[in-house]
């Protein structure tokens, strides 16, 4: 569920980077999320706890500022902020959606998904400016591999080889039809270009789905995140669904895609360290 969410601002932020080559990012990200996709979770030590809790805080409030911007553009900083106080909060009580109806969700998010590449591909893009194949920037190429990062980590340990690979199929299809039909420049200009896309492709009427894949694909794992904090951070974890509700509020959506992504890339490090540690104790 954290790739619905993540993708509606990722492909943006990683276009306007990296252009086309977003698409050699995106296969570094899955062949990292694949090679640690057994890796443990982080133990119980403090740094652990701190890691993985500010790892989920800024998956929140990228979930926070993907629902302001594409269900209440309108009031998009108040929209953010109020996410992470309301969905994060109630994940923090201990609110949880019955497993059956979180992979009922995941189904139809892919489904959406395939739906979006089917249309974007069928109709012939209008011509773009500066669309084309640019050289390489390495810099670009490994910022958008850090931005998908967090989103292409499967959820659990079982069969997670094979999840990553789903999740890195459906996101490559998803870039490759957004690039087609928008051409990179165009793509990485607005924080709701899948809208555009949409408009592109001469399919506005499916914003209203979009819309409620949005909700879905964020309301979702901003409530699993929500948990996982209060059960890092217990009641302490309240001053950090504050702080990204702030941060939700004031920040671009770029910075946190990079902050999300790093402390995703510390938090496997510590899992590495953790089987380590517990190999030499066996």
């Amino acid at each position: 569920m954290r790739l619905g969410g993540g993708l509606l601002v990722a492909l943006a932020a990683a276009a306007a980077g990296a252009g086309w080559w977003l698409l050699a990012g995106l296969v570094l990200a899955a062949i990292a999320a694949g090679v640690t996709a057994r890796v443990p979770e982080p133990g119980d030590a403090l740094v652990d706890r701190v890691v993985v809790v500010f790892a989920r805080l800024a998956e929140v409030t990228v979930y926070a500022l993907a629902f302001g911007a594409y269900v209440l553009p309108a009031h998009r900083e108040l929209a953010a902020a109020a996410f992470v106080v309301v969905v994060a909060g109630a994940g923090f009580a201990g609110l949880k959606i019955p497993t059956i109806v979180v992979r009922t969700a995941a189904g139809l998010l892919l489904l959406a998904g395939l739906l979006l590449v089917v249309v974007c591909v069928a109709v012939t893009p209008v011509s773009t400016v500066g669309g084309g194949l640019q050289p390489p920037d390495f810099a670009g190429v490994l910022v958008a591999a850090v931005v998908f990062l967090p989103f292409l980590r499967p959820g659990g340990r079982e069969h997670a080889g094979w999840r990553v690979l789903l999740l890195g199929a459906v996101t490559a299809f998803a870039a490759f039809a957004a690039l087609y039909q928008l051409g990179a420049v165009r793509l990485g200009l607005s924080l709701t270009s899948l809208r555009d896309l949409l408009s592109a492709a001469d399919a506005d009427s499916l914003q209203p789905l979009l819309t409620a894949v949005a909700v879905v694909a964020t309301v979702v794992p901003a409530l699993a995140a929500g948990a996982e904090v209060r059960e890092r951070a217990g009641v302490p974890g309240v001053a950090g669904l504050a702080v990204a509700a702030v941060a939700a509020f004031f920040l671009p959506v770029l910075p946190v895609l990079v902050v999300a992504g790093l402390a995703t890339v510390i938090e496997l490090l510590l899992g590495v360290r953790a089987r380590k540690y517990s190999g030499v104790r066996e």
